[in-house]
């Protein structure tokens, strides 16, 4: 059957393309380019398709599970494109297109065919277009300049079937002007994304059906985001309930104004934050990390369980096939001194086991030995799951000496002697409660109580007597479960006393320390997932994960995630996480003056705005209760929503306030709101503000906001993903609006522009 071309969908604007001569077919026509290569893993493909076409003949792919139809170009040429466009033709099918690099192994985003805003069909080509300037789902978000040379069609869990045809690089795009969104902010500015040069000098705004004139017009281009752009309306008045309309040459942008929510912020009632919340693990680079104000800076994860610092060597557990590999960054040490340049301080994982990596090629579990498994690699078919067809452990044990090489505290303590660049703190290992899982090669007995401590203590010791100013995290635990149990199960709690992990291992470390004088751990550690229903993307989805950061520090949430399956069978309410607080308890109760961190954390979805606003919330969160150092789990991508929280709150030298300010708003519902002041000194607020309501605008009546000249930066709602600021004014704090699904940042200025 053939099928003629459907129309071009792009999420935001109307675009159009001329094929030239500088364009590049990747396929066409029964043939793929000679340049390229096929690296497609676990994939029936034919690239001589006659069931649907649009030329001659289309490509054909069948993936399995997580495989994909992957293309490799000779040269790395692809950044020098404009985008790629391609035709597909599937039942909506499962599949994300990424791009990586085979010189560096850096691999871009993976975008979901669904977020290019078309309905894919099996039955006609729809045509998509990855603009490389205005990456899906097309807020402007620029394609990092890296040696890009494969392109990568990945199936997702349940595989695919479906066609390409028509795969391009294109020399160039062009963007037809249009107004993409109007939206009110502060207390009298309308916020209008743009591209293509659209005018806005013509928009007229009315308020309750009265006129109101346009004053003053501020223009940018984001920073990452130069395709689109951002103009700022001053208006002749400020807004008020009712009924607001902001008519373009596009359309007609109509709004509700609510009622103020009131409620009052007190900058004299002010404890400190600490700047160690906004860390996160494995920033990309110096600049990554000066760019979105990264205080803290994580080497950990499974794989650093098996790092041996004397070969650079490390295993990546059951995370992939139990191989061995050159660790990545290569070397602790020098990664180390290269954050610490950025302005980062530092958390360095100190393996705690028995073993760590021989080498970068062996691994544990051979097709040749154990022929019988899950799995094996797609890309070396001798290295296996570790598992048996029915989900058990492959047995016997494989001899670890074939894989790794044995690791003590002597060694450790070599290696630590050894760094010229000192960490500002170590953490004892990663989840070793679950070693034997994640590591079942090396470690296939379950861990219990007494041996966790016992492996802490020899790590403290060590760590403490070659680095006396390192301050010790312990025990790193990988969630809420093992909070209170160990892997051996019940029978290891009755053994002491039916008492919880936590609380019995905070009583050991005191007495350690009432018996010798010395702190055994300076920071109790530990990581902490959401853990909803990541099967759905829709509305009460999302919804459900923004609830989640209740889960943090409200006492009448009872965690959606956990109510049926905690096993803290002792902790009162245990369906109630309430974990700040909790934890801050504990260590009050068991083991006083000590700090608590989370290592690990995450928003459950990275590329998805609602991942940006959570994690708005929860860094707000970790200042105000007082949380002392937290590292999100893991890079999130500098222009994502993640990496824009980060940006909003630290971003390019412009810092929240030093303290938490209080901030009172009787009747809020912490579902849909979060309010954080920041000051210094009692004086330069800051206030970020998260809308986590999709329906519309939330309207604030703050008193002990200073009027003034505020630098204001926001992203999300119908603006996108992307670094919007200006400098506006407030006036008046009694009616001041954040867009629907908006979080904004304004800090007080007393001159200036407010840009950095």
């Amino acid at each position: 059957m053939q099928s003629k071309l459907s129309l071009l969908r792009l999420a935001t604007s109307a675009v159009y393309w001329a094929t030239v001569k500088a364009d590049e077919i990747i396929y066409a026509d029964g043939a793929l380019n000679s340049n390229w290569q096929d690296w497609s893993w676990q994939s029936v493909i034919n690239y001589d398709a006659t069931d649907i076409f649009e030329g001659t003949s289309s490509i054909s792919i069948n993936s399995e599970a997580w495989s994909a139809f992957s293309v490799k170009d000779g040269p790395s040429t692809i950044v020098s494109y404009a985008g790629l466009k391609f035709d597909v033709s599937g039942a909506n099918p499962d599949v994300s297109v990424s791009l990586s690099s085979s010189a560096d192994s850096d691999s871009s985003a993976s975008w979901a065919l669904s977020e290019f805003g078309a309905t894919i069909t099996a039955d006609n080509f729809t045509t998509l277009l990855l603009n490389f300037n205005n990456l899906p789902p097309g807020n402007g978000a620029v394609l990092a300049s890296d040696t890009w040379d494969r392109i990568t069609f990945q199936a997702g869990g349940n595989g695919a079937i479906y066609h390409l045809d028509n795969i391009i690089l294109l020399d160039e795009i062009f963007v037809n002007p249009d107004i993409l969104s109007a939206e009110p902010i502060g207390t009298n500015v309308i916020a209008v994304t743009t591209a293509g040069g659209a005018d806005v000098s013509t928009i007229q705004v009315a308020l309750n059906g009265q006129a109101v004139s346009v004053v003053g017009t501020s223009t940018m281009s984001p920073i990452g985001a130069p395709s689109s752009s951002i103009s700022y309306l001053t208006l002749a008045s400020s807004f008020a309930p009712g009924n607001l309309t902001i008519t373009t040459a596009n359309g007609t942008f109509s709004y509700t104004l609510p009622s103020s929510l009131s409620g009052t912020v007190d900058q004299s009632t002010n404890y400190p934050i600490s700047p160690l919340i906004y860390g996160v693990n494995f920033p990309t680079s110096a600049s990554y990390i000066q760019d979105l104000g990264v205080t803290l800076s994580r080497w950990g994860g499974n794989a650093v369980t098996a790092y041996n610092p004397f070969g650079q060597f490390t295993n990546a557990g059951n995370d992939w096939y139990f191989e061995n590999r050159v660790a990545d960054p290569p070397s602790a040490d020098d990664w180390i001194g290269w954050v610490g340049g950025a302005g980062s301080q530092s958390i360095v994982t100190v393996p705690a086991l028995d073993w760590v990596a021989k080498d970068a090629t062996s691994y544990s579990y051979p097709a040749s030995v154990y022929p019988n498994q899950t799995a094996f690699d797609p890309y070396n078919s001798d290295a296996g799951s570790g598992l048996f067809p029915n989900g058990s452990y492959v047995t016997p044990v494989p001899d670890q000496n074939h894989v790794y090489v044995p690791w003590n505290m002597s060694a450790a303590s070599q290696w630590l002697s050894g760094l010229a660049n000192k960490p500002t703190i170590i953490t004892v290992d990663n989840e070793i409660e679950i070693a034997s899982n994640t590591h079942q090669d090396m470690h296939p007995i379950p861990m219990g109580y007494d041996e966790e401590l016992a492996r802490v203590l020899n790590v403290s010791a060590m760590a403490k007597a070659v680095l006396p100013d390192v301050l010790v995290a312990a025990p790193s635990t990988c969630s809420w479960w093992y909070y209170w149990i160990s892997q051996v199960g019940a029978s290891d709690q009755e053994a002491h006393n039916n008492t919880d992990f936590l609380p019995w291992f905070l009583d050991q470390l005191q007495a350690q320390a009432t018996a010798t004088g010395v702190k055994p751990v300076d920071i109790i550690d530990l990581h902490y997932y959401y853990q909803p229903d990541t099967s759905a993307n829709d509305a009460a989805a999302k919804a459900l994960r923004l609830r989640m950061t209740r889960s943090l520090w409200d006492p009448t949430y009872v965690d959606e995630s956990w109510v049926a399956t905690s096993t803290a069978n002792h902790q009162p309410n245990s369906s109630i996480i309430q974990l700040i607080p909790r934890i801050h308890t504990l260590i009050d109760q068991h083991y006083p003056n000590t700090k608590f961190s989370l290592s690990e954390w995450s928003s459950t979805d990275d590329t998805d705005l609602t991942g940006g606003l959570l994690t708005v919330d929860a860094l707000g969160i970790y200042g105000r209760y007082k949380l002392d150092a937290a590292t999100y789990w893991s890079d999130p991508d500098e222009n994502g929503p993640v990496g824009l929280a980060y940006w909003l709150y630290r971003g390019f030298g412009t810092f929240f306030g030093s303290s938490s300010a209080q901030v009172s708003i009787p009747g809020f519902d912490p579902d849909v709101l979060g309010v954080y002041a920041g000051t210094n000194g009692g004086s330069n607020l800051t206030l970020v503000v998260v809308n986590k309501d999709p329906s519309g605008p939330v309207s604030l009546n703050l008193g002990g906001v200073p009027a003034g000249t505020y630098f204001l930066r926001h992203f999300g709602g119908e603006a996108g993903v992307a670094k919007y600021q200006t400098t506006i004014s407030i006036t008046s704090s009694s009616y001041i609006v954040i867009p629907a699904y908006t979080a904004v940042f304004l800090q007080q200025r007393t001159g200036g522009t407010g840009y950095v």
